[in-house]
C-alpha cells in the first residue's frame, strides 16, 4: 500500500473510492466537487491523502482549512491521516468519519488524551426521498417551512449559537456567536437552510435545519435546532421534512444524517420520517 497525496486528476478515482461508502462520505464527497483537490485555502478545499493499492484508492483522509479532518479508510485511516496533517502543516481541531475509523485517526495522531469538547458515536441514517413521511402538521398547513430572509438572520444566530454550544461543545462568548453568523450567513447565501413557520400570519419562527453537504442526487441535513421552550412538539420533524421536499422536488433522491446514539427523541423523530440506520459516525472535537 502507497500513500499518495491527491491533486488535480485524481477526481475520478477518488469519487470511485468513495461511492463505496457514499453514506459516510458526504464532506469528502461535497467538498470535492465544490473545492478540487488542490489545498489553496479555499471553504471546501483541503489535502487530501489518499492509500494506494494497485492503482486504485483503498482509503482517504482530508485536512480541511479549519482543522477538521474527515477520514474513510477501513484498514488504513492511521497512515493517511498522518499524512495529510504531515503535508498540511495545520492544528487538528477535530475528525469526523465512521466511528471505528475517526477513533483510530485520534489515536494515530496520538491525541488520546487531548483535552476535547466533544466526542460522540452517532448513528448514521438515510432515506429514499420517495418514502419521506411529511408529517400532518406540515401537510395541513398548520407549520410551514420557507427559506430564511434577512429579517431572520438575529434569531437564527442566536439559535445556531446555542446549537453548537448544546451539540459541539463550544463554551459562549462573542467569538461563537459570530462565527455562529457566519455559518448561517453561508448557508442561507448558499440556500441550503430552512426554517419552519407557524401557518397563521404571525408566521412565529418554531424550527431551522440546512444541509451541511448537498450533490445534486443526495443531500445531508444537519444543524437541526428546535429552542427549548417549544421543542417536544414535532417542529424539527417538520422542518427537516419541509426541507427534504424542496429538495425531493429539485430532483434529489436520497438524504443522509446522523444523531447521537443517546440523543433518543432526536432518532425517533428521524425514524418518524422513514430513515433507516445504515452504519455509524464519528464526532471528535478538540479544545
Amino acid at each position: 500500500m502507497a500513500i499518495k497525496i491527491l491533486g488535480a486528476g485524481d477526481e475520478a478515482a477518488l469519487e470511485t473510492f468513495l461511492l463505496l461508502h457514499r453514506h459516510a462520505s458526504m464532506f469528502l464527497r461535497a467538498n470535492a466537487r465544490r473545492g478540487g483537490l488542490v489545498d489553496r485555502g479555499g471553504r471546501y478545499q483541503g489535502t487530501y491523502a489518499a492509500a494506494v493499492e494497485d492503482d486504485r484508492i483503498v482509503g482517504v483522509a482530508a485536512h480541511w482549512g479549519n482543522g477538521i479532518i474527515s477520514v474513510q479508510a477501513p484498514g488504513a485511516a492511521s497512515e493517511v491521516v498522518r499524512a495529510a496533517v504531515r503535508e498540511s502543516g495545520r492544528r487538528v481541531n477535530g475528525i469526523n468519519g465512521p466511528w471505528a475509523h475517526a477513533v483510530a485517526a485520534r489515536e494515530a495522531l496520538g491525541l488520546e488524551e487531548a483535552p476535547m469538547r466533544l466526542l460522540s458515536r452517532e448513528v448514521l441514517y438515510a432515506l429514499d426521498l420517495s418514502d419521506l413521511v411529511v408529517p400532518d402538521a406540515l401537510a395541513s398547513g398548520r407549520v410551514r417551512c420557507r427559506r430564511p430572509d434577512r429579517t431572520d438572520l438575529s434569531e437564527l444566530t442566536t439559535w445556531r449559537t446555542t446549537y453548537r454550544m448544546e451539540l459541539e461543545g463550544y463554551e459562549a462568548g462573542p467569538e461563537l456567536r459570530a462565527s455562529a453568523r457566519q455559518d448561517v450567513e453561508h448557508l442561507n447565501a448558499e440556500g441550503r437552510d430552512f426554517v419552519l413557520v407557524a401557518g397563521d400570519d404571525a408566521g412565529r419562527r418554531l424550527a431551522y435545519s440546512a444541509f451541511n453537504a448537498a450533490l445534486p442526487d443526495v443531500v445531508q441535513v444537519g444543524g437541526v435546532f428546535t429552542p427549548p421552550e417549544l421543542r417536544n412538539r414535532g417542529y424539527a420533524r417538520a422542518v427537516v421534512a419541509g426541507s427534504l421536499l424542496r429538495a425531493r422536488a429539485e430532483d434529489v433522491r436520497q438524504a443522509i444524517l446522523f444523531t447521537g446514539e443517546g440523543n433518543v427523541s432526536a432518532r425517533r423523530a428521524y425514524e418518524k420520517l422513514g430513515f433507516v440506520p445504515v452504519g455509524d459516525y464519528g464526532l471528535l472535537g478538540f479544545v
